[in-house]
């Protein structure tokens, strides 16, 4: 604690000031793994911090870890340090590796202190500090006194409305602005920007409203909700991919990024688009594995298929910067495969192969392809990247051919909810295993058919299904540990057994094997939110947002439920509503919009959600989900119970 101007023992004193509030992001947890380096890095920020102050005329209270408790003389000087501290940390991060970056959130707002024996206290301290915690990393978070003081005076940046935040022992409601260092160029910055046109009218608990919705509730009945991934399956499908016409345009990485369109089957047989679409998806698989590159996701690329594109467009709606697209022919055991690689950014052609091989070589072609992209690219790959470039996986043609056809048979399963076409992937499956028994790719596909098998219940034996599903996975990693499907099914399994810690060490493995697979970040967001950590979470679903830019509106149920269990209601309503455009019956969605409203006193629009909910499945029952929600403390579903009877429901 700084030193203060000597006052007699008891003194107090009441002023207004401006208080601003500063913590390292995730401090704490990375003392834990490495606590030599964090103090040398809290000392380059406490200079930082200490030489900001000092030039804008601010003054320390108190130090406390990592956190700066600060006040100055004016509003203005206040958000100046802030802004120059917050750009001080850009310089000193900028190029190093993200173990040497320093983030910081920081909160500011204006209001009464009490200062007595040395040390502040007043609703002032605790509002800058409650305002710290909603600031995004290397953002400020300002309260609207701030706000109305600075906005004509300073120039800002980019403003994000936070609307009228909930703070934790805060009773006033007020606005809350966020300050950009740039133009919004994440998802979650978009959300943020988009949550402006949302109204933010708070309504007062009225305790006749909720009255009311226990009679609307009271007629319900009991059936099984999943808000997380158990969904009422009305079209379209929560798998199934965005088709809206045109997305909002997406900066490019800042690295190699490359989209694989849908390869044309140009054999006289149409039914030979499962061989063209399997080349097009291993070799975006092999692209996949590579950390230096940037790669869409299969799912968003395979929207495209048959559809003329403007290339520079899709560039910019997908923000990439590489396209690669090409053909395959089959026919009497030869397969030509012609490919080219186009900087869609200006429409040029960087090089174009035609292969005419025999059939049994494809797996060469498709290791001369992907060499052929990393030596155009210039990538630096890791050792263990070296080591698994080389596709190793069955050297029988048949059994990749069943293998092929298990695959499409089981998207179409996935996507559609079509238990016979599950049916046909596990015997396409079945049949390549057969042909060779060490075909680690075919476990791991048939092991996926029970996941789903147990996630649509269309095995009355659940156990059964999902222990089927962990036994085959094991198989597979114990055949073959490089590849990462194996290891993301065995996370599926762990979770829903309520084993957290083992389903976070292999859905790790499985992003570590292949880290542009947006799937696998869907899976770790999910599973961090059931195990207490939403924060967490919430970070690797706008990760799998970006990777699968045409993502379904799972992805969207996912992020605002991981918001709720944040307690961030305000940030939940916008994903939730949109997954409502998709489609206006999904129902838990309306159910976690009506906790978030409820929470946040709109008891009108909690109401209107409950009774939409009501309309659409009058059979639903919170206390069924204690059994089976897999979520790590007994307090989260707790909480969410209570959320549910917050709105009436029973």
């Amino acid at each position: 604690m700084s030193g203060e101007p000597s006052q007699p023992a008891g003194t107090e004193t009441r002023r207004l000031a401006a208080i601003m509030f500063t913590d390292i992001v995730g401090f704490s947890r990375q003392m834990g793994s490495d606590e030599a380096r964090m103090l040398r890095l809290l000392d380059v920020h406490n200079r930082i911090i200490q030489q900001s102050v000092t030039e804008h005329h601010g003054h320390v209270i108190k130090t406390i870890g990592d956190a700066f408790l600060v006040d100055f003389p004016s509003v203005v000087h206040a958000v100046q340090c802030a802004q120059q501290i917050q750009s001080q940390f850009r310089t000193h991060n900028h190029g190093k590796e993200n173990a040497e970056q320093i983030h910081v959130r920081l909160g500011i707002h204006l209001g009464d202190i009490v200062q007595k024996d040395s040390d502040v206290f007043g609703d002032g301290v605790n509002i800058a500090s409650r305002l710290q915690t909603l600031a995004e990393p290397d953002t400020i978070c300002i309260s609207q006194a701030v706000y109305k003081e600075v906005e004509k005076k300073l120039s800002l940046g980019t403003v994000v409305s936070l609307g009228k935040p909930k703070l934790k022992n805060i009773a006033e409601r007020f606005a809350v602005y966020a300050l950009l260092p740039a133009p919004p160029a994440g998802l979650r910055q978009r959300w943020q920007v988009q949550r402006l046109k949302v109204s933010r009218r708070v309504r007062p608990v009225h305790w006749l409203s909720v009255a009311g919705l226990v009679l609307i509730a009271g007629t319900l009945l009991t059936v099984h909700y999943l808000p997380f991934l158990r969904f009422l399956l009305s079209p379209p499908q929560p798998f199934a991919p965005n088709t809206e016409a045109t997305l909002p345009p997406l900066p490019l990485p800042n690295k190699p990024s490359i989209v694989v369109l849908p390869f044309a089957n140009m054999s006289e047989d149409p039914k030979q688009d499962y061989f063209s679409d399997g080349i097009t998806e291993d070799i975006t698989t092999d692209l996949s594995r590579l950390s230096s590159l940037f790669v869409i996701s299969r799912n968003t690329a395979f929207f495209y298929k048959g559809k003329a594109v403007k290339l520079s467009d899709l560039s910019k709606e997908l923000g990439v910067q590489y396209v690669l697209e090409g053909s395959v022919r089959r026919a009497d055991g030869q397969v030509r495969v012609t490919v080219q690689l186009i900087d869609a950014t200006d429409d040029h052609h960087l090089w174009a192969e035609r292969y005419d091989r025999p059939l049994k070589d494809i797996f060469a072609v498709q290791d001369e392809i992907v060499q052929k992209i990393v030596t155009t690219l210039k990538l630096q790959l890791t050792l263990m990247e070296q080591g698994i470039l080389v596709r190793k996986t069955t050297d029988n043609l048949e059994a990749y051919d069943f293998y092929l056809r298990g695959r499409e048979s089981f998207r179409r399963a996935y996507q559609e909810t079509k238990k016979e076409a599950n049916v046909q992937a596990r015997q396409m499956y079945e049949k390549a295993i057969e042909l060779d028994s060490q075909y680690a790719e075919a476990f791991a596909g048939m092991g996926m058919t029970y996941w789903i098998e147990w996630f649509y219940q269309w095995n009355k034996d659940r156990t059964q299904s999902l222990d089927r599903s962990l036994e085959l996975a094991q198989r597979a990693v114990a055949l073959n540990d490089s590849l990462s499907l194996p290891h993301r099914v065995l996370s599926n399994a762990y979770v829903w057994k309520r084993q957290h810690d083992q389903a976070i060490v292999e859905i790790e493995r499985a992003i570590a094997l292949d880290p542009n697979d947006a799937e696998s970040y869907l899976a770790l967001g999910g599973i961090l939110a059931f195990a207490g950590r939403p924060e967490e979470g919430i970070k690797f679903f706008e990760k799998a947002m970006r990777l699968n830019p045409r993502y379904p509106p799972l992805y969207l149920m996912n992020l605002g439920f991981a918001y709720r269990m944040a307690g961030r209601y305000e940030e939940a309503i916008v994903p939730l509503k949109k997954v409502l455009t998709f489609n206006p019956n999904f129902v838990p969605a309306r159910v976690n919009l009506a906790i978030c409203y409820a929470e946040l006193g709109r008891l009108e629009e909690a109401q209107a959600e409950v009774a939409e909910c009501c309309r659409i499945n009058p059979g639903f029952s919170p206390e069924v989900i204690k059994h089976w929600l897999p979520y790590k403390n007994p307090a989260d579903i707790e909480r969410f119970l209570d959320g549910l009877r917050k709105v009436g429901l029973k």
